[in-house]
């Protein structure tokens, strides 16, 4: 069974909850209390270094860090990954600009003004995430409007990468009601066979 070590409102830990359960693969969760340092600590650090949630065991005992690392090892040779070279590269390309161009700014935000509940304190760095992370939202909206998902038009993990912050965006303070491509795209995202929702009731 995988063991995932997680923060339950985090979208990282979210991304590989999703598609365990879209996988149908057998699972257990144990939270992992960021705010008060459980991620740092001696026995954790044992099993990732970086210590830095989530964090997935495998059924044969070894751990994997990085959440869109988790969802390449985990879609390989299903329909969730790329069916050849090219796609492969086209859904690492999406997962790149996850974490580089779009997390930094919509999820860091969302952390601030949401998990942290402190947006006074964190006002001047939140007015810095808007640009860029517009900008990214921007670049989804546009590829979306030929497109009914990111890679080769069916649902992958670039898919569920990018929507673990995107439709949370609002937590963030980034309203989508510019961006009806992005809207539409959340809801067939969230049509998929054994979706669940980031909520813990759905857990």
């Amino acid at each position: 069974m995988y063991i995932l070590y997680q923060s339950q409102p985090s979208g990282n830990c979210y991304k590989v909850r999703l598609l365990l359960t879209q996988l149908n693969l057998p699972f257990t969760t144990i939270e992992v209390n960021i705010f008060k340092g459980e991620s740092r600590t001696p026995e954790f650090l044992a099993k990732n270094p970086n210590g830095r949630i989530p964090l997935l065991a495998l059924p044969d005992g070894t751990y994997l860090a990085e959440s869109n690392a988790m969802l390449g090892y985990l879609s390989e040779e299903t329909m969730y990954g790329g069916r050849d070279r090219w796609e492969r590269a086209q859904i690492l390309q999406w997962l790149f600009f996850e974490q580089y161009s779009h997390e930094p700014y919509i999820a860091t935000s969302r952390y601030w003004r949401t998990l942290l509940g402190q947006p006074e304190q964190y006002q001047d760095q939140l007015a810095q995430k808007q640009t860029p992370g517009y900008a990214a939202l921007g670049v989804l909206e546009t590829h979306l409007q030929q497109h009914p998902f990111l890679v080769s038009d069916r649902y992958t993990i670039a898919d569920i990468a990018l929507f673990a912050y995107t439709h949370v965006a609002d937590e963030g303070g980034f309203s989508l009601v510019e961006f009806p491509q992005i809207r539409a795209w959340i809801g067939r995202v969230q049509n998929q066979p054994g979706h669940i929702s980031i909520e813990v009731s759905d857990m």
